[in-house]
């Protein structure tokens, strides 16, 4: 394996250091960065947390219930059921150590209604689930990274959640495609104060382009992975609920890996 491109993963798999790969959902970290995890294991322990692993119960937005559609899902709760053990066989079989933090995804997250108010938000939000949720669409919303005053402290909860973990590096989505849980895994990876590569999101970045300000601002150059992804293609493919839904057609894009860091 060639990591002379990453000074920061070079050193970590060069000593036999971990290295944690912070994943938004029930499958990023895998689509993003797969081939590349799939040469790092040989070399240095890696663990894979995924951040926002649970739904919550209805009422639920148009924009989730879209989501469940597209998935052929009965109902939430056995959608995520099925996307964790999923993550976890996929995980396991590429010689990952994994941990699901269970934060809510942010297309189930609900508002904090004041309780004096509650029962008639609660009526309300029965009739139109969008007044009682932080994120009520996915377009103008969840993908537009508006993060809810209500979310702001949570990267600093998450980070405090995941600072005893030994890691000589972080991998962190870098935030292609805006998606709130995205932006908000890459702050948690910033706040833990370790080396960080930031990784581009995929598939997001079939369609959207990486925000060229943040690179600037934190002095981030491009690297490329290329090897084993054929590999990949058949751990993508073990997110049976979602691979669908995310590559109609059945056709996955065999694209180099992209990363970033100082």
């Amino acid at each position: 394996m060639d990591l002379t491109r990453s000074a920061v993963l070079g050193a970590a798999a060069a000593a036999g250091r971990p290295v944690l790969v912070l994943s938004a959902h029930l499958d990023d970290a895998v689509l993003s960065c797969g081939a590349l995890l799939s040469s790092l294991v040989e070399h240095c322990p890696v663990t894979v947390v995924t951040l926002f692993t649970a739904a919550a119960p209805p009422p639920h937005t148009r924009a989730a219930r879209s989501f469940l559609r597209q998935c052929a899902a009965v109902d939430a709760a056995t959608l995520f059921a099925a996307r964790r053990s999923e993550d976890g066989e996929v995980l396991d079989e590429l010689g990952t150590r994994w941990w699901h933090l269970g934060v809510t995804d942010a297309l189930f997250r609900a508002r904090r209604v004041p309780a004096a108010v509650s029962p008639a938000v609660s009526a309300a939000g029965r009739l139109l689930p969008e007044l009682v949720h932080r994120y009520p669409t996915y377009r103008f919303d969840i993908a537009l990274g508006r993060v809810a005053r209500a979310d702001r402290a949570l990267p600093r909860v998450l980070a405090a959640e995941l600072a005893g973990i030994d890691a000589a590096a972080v991998l962190a989505p870098v935030g292609v495609g805006a998606h709130v849980d995205h932006l908000l895994t890459r702050r948690t990876a910033e706040l833990l104060g370790r080396p960080l590569v930031r990784y581009s999101d995929f598939p997001y970045d079939l369609t959207a382009a990486v925000d060229r300000a943040y690179l600037a601002r934190h002095g981030l150059r491009e690297w490329t992975w290329d090897t084993g992804l054929p590999a990949k293609q058949r751990l993508v493919r073990g997110y049976r609920t979602q691979v669908d839904a995310l590559f109609p057609g059945g056709v996955i894009p065999t694209r180099a890996e992209t990363y970033y860091e100082p």
